[in-house]
């Protein structure tokens, strides 16, 4: 099983922005769909965004217009750009492909506070 690595979280302030990376440990090229999620204390996973066959992009209401995913196939690696930062974005962030590997990694924590 791959395992993922994300990074890149941290503390900004509203309206700010930050760009995740998921950092796979073998190759991701053969996974159609790429996915992330966030997850806040108390509460289930939530899928963010998801790129299928590296052209296909979804996004959840409540980010679209201000995230963007993407990958790099070659560099094994998935990226999230996010741009107008609300605190209602802070959460830990997690990659993972769909459908879903059994492990996860360890997630990046965003947190959103002036």
């Amino acid at each position: 099983q791959v395992q993922f690595a994300e990074s890149g979280g941290g503390l900004v302030h509203p309206g700010g922005s930050l760009t995740l990376s998921c950092a796979a440990s073998g190759s991701i090229a053969s996974f159609v769909t790429m996915a992330w999620y966030r997850q806040t204390p108390g509460q289930q996973r939530e899928l963010v965004a998801r790129i299928y066959d590296s052209i296909i992009r979804t996004y959840a209401d409540s980010v679209k217009g201000r995230f963007t995913i993407s990958r790099d196939n070659a560099k094994k690696t998935l990226y999230l750009q996010m741009n107008s930062l609300k605190p209602e974005d802070t959460a830990v962030y997690f990659c993972n492909r769909i459908p879903n590997f059994e492990s996860w990694g360890q997630g990046t924590q965003v947190t959103v506070s002036s």
